[in-house]
C-alpha cells in the first residue's frame, strides 16, 4: 500500500468526518463498478473529499445526469448500508431502451463524476421496527430490502427475517452469493430465492415459479405474524398484495416501494399506457367548475392542458393522456423537475429540489398546483 493510498482510506476512516451535503458539494465520485449478474451492475460512489453518509436503510437517491444532451434526473434505491457510512451504493440493472441505465452501464468507470441529491424516502424498516420481517422483492427491487438486510447483519441483530426473492433464473438473482453468506452466519436469517425456470448452465433445483399462497406458506408459514417490505415489479408487488389480503393479513404491516421502475415504464409503452388509463379513470369532480382553471403549455411537445387550481400539475397532464417523467409523486425524488417559464405554482416539496434551483425557475410539477397560466419547457 502506498503512503498516499494509507491516507486515503485514514481519510475515510477518520470518525470526526462530517456529513456529506449535497447542497454544498452535490458531486460523487464513482470509486468502482461491480457487475453482479449480466446485466446488473453495482455503482459505488464517495464524494469528491472524505464526508460521511447518512440514511436509513431503504432510501434512495436522485441522479442527476446529462445523456445525450438532455438533462434527467433518475431515482435509485441505495443497496448498501448505512452502517459502512464511507461510501454509499447502487445496483442499477440495464434496460432495454432505458436512457439512464444504459447510460451507467456503459459509460460509468471508476474515477467517472455524477451528481445526486438525497437521501430520501420513507420506505424503511427503522420505521416499522419488529421482532421477525419477511422481505419479499422482484427483479432489482431487491436493492431496498438488501440495505435493510446488511444492516442487521453488521449489527448481528438477531432478527427473524425470510427474505424471499424471485428472479427469471438463477444466473439473475442479484447478490445471491451474498445472502447466501448471510445465511450461514445468521441462523434467524433465511433466504429463500424462486426462479421461473433455468439457467443456460445452472438447472434450478430450488423454489420454482412464481410466488403464489401455497408457495409463500411454504417458505414462511408463520408470515401473518411478520412485518411485511415488497419491492418489485407492479405485477409483482400486486400479487403479493392480493396473496396478503386473501389471507387475511393485516395491511397496516404491509410497506410497498415501486418508483424504482420508472424507467422500465418509460422503455414499455403498455406500462405506462395502463399508469395513465388508471389514472385517467379517477373521478374529476363536478361539471360545474368551484376553482379557477388555468391553462398550462407545454413548450416542447406543444400540448396544452386546462389544469384546476386544486389539481397538481404532473396529474392534470396524465389525465390529458400525456407521458412525463416521474417516480415518487410526492415531491422528493426530483423526477418530474421542470423549468417554468412562465406562470406562478402554489408548490409544497418534500426535498426533491433545491431553493438555488426554485430560484432558478425549477418546479416539482407533481407537487405544484398553477396560481397563473403557465409555460412549462417540456
Amino acid at each position: 500500500m502506498t503512503a498516499g493510498t494509507g491516507e486515503a482510506i485514514a481519510g475515510f476512516l477518520d470518525p470526526a468526518l462530517p456529513l456529506w451535503n449535497p447542497e454544498e458539494d452535490d458531486v460523487l465520485v464513482v470509486r468502482q463498478v461491480r457487475p453482479e449478474t449480466h446485466d446488473v451492475k453495482t455503482f459505488v460512489l464517495a464524494p469528491k473529499t472524505p464526508r460521511r453518509f447518512a440514511y436509513q436503510p431503504g432510501q434512495f437517491l436522485t441522479l442527476e445526469l446529462e445523456v445525450g444532451g438532455e438533462k434527467l434526473n433518475r431515482c435509485y434505491t441505495i443497496a448498501s448500508a448505512p452502517t459502512r457510512p464511507g461510501t454509499i451504493a447502487i445496483t442499477v440493472k440495464r434496460v432495454p431502451g432505458g436512457p439512464v441505465s444504459n447510460f451507467l452501464h456503459d459509460t460509468l468507470v471508476a474515477g467517472s463524476e455524477i451528481r445526486a441529491v438525497g437521501p430520501m424516502g420513507d420506505f424503511t424498516c427503522l420505521a416499522h421496527p419488529a421482532p421477525k420481517y419477511l422481505f419479499l422483492s422482484g427483479g432489482s427491487g431487491i436493492t431496498p430490502l438488501m440495505s435493510m438486510a446488511r444492516s442487521f447483519h453488521d449489527l448481528a441483530e438477531a432478527r427473524d427475517i425470510v427474505f424471499v426473492h424471485a428472479a427469471r433464473t438463477p444466473a439473475d438473482i442479484v447478490f445471491r452469493d451474498e445472502l447466501g453468506l448471510m445465511a450461514r452466519n445468521q441462523p434467524s436469517f433465511r433466504f429463500a430465492p424462486i426462479c421461473e425456470g433455468d439457467a443456460p448452465f445452472e438447472r434450478w433445483s430450488g423454489f420454482r415459479g412464481r410466488l403464489t399462497p401455497a408457495l409463500l406458506k411454504e417458505i414462511a408459514p408463520d408470515f401473518m405474524q411478520r412485518e411485511v417490505f415488497v419491492c418489485g415489479p407492479s405485477p409483482f408487488m400486486a400479487a403479493a398484495r392480493t396473496i396478503l389480503k386473501d389471507a387475511g393479513f393485516d395491511m397496516a404491516r404491509h410497506h410497498e416501494e415501486s418508483f424504482n421502475f420508472a424507467e422500465l415504464a418509460a422503455a414499455e409503452p403498455e406500462v405506462a399506457a395502463e399508469v395513465i388509463a388508471a389514472e385517467a379513470a379517477i373521478e374529476a369532480g363536478p361539471a360545474v367548475a368551484t376553482v379557477p382553471v388555468y391553462k398550462v403549455e407545454f413548450a416542447k411537445s406543444k400540448r396544452v392542458v386546462e389544469v384546476p387550481a386544486d389539481v397538481f400539475v404532473l396529474e392534470a397532464a396524465r389525465r390529458a393522456g400525456m407521458r412525463l417523467p416521474s417516480s415518487c409523486t410526492k415531491g422528493m425524488c426530483g423526477t418530474c423537475k421542470s423549468k417554468l417559464v412562465s406562470g406562478t405554482v402554489e408548490m409544497k416539496h418534500a426535498g426533491g429540489i433545491r431553493q438555488r434551483e426554485i430560484d432558478a425557475g425549477l418546479v416539482l410539477i407533481c407537487c405544484a398546483k398553477p396560481t397563473s397560466d403557465l409555460v412549462i419547457e417540456k
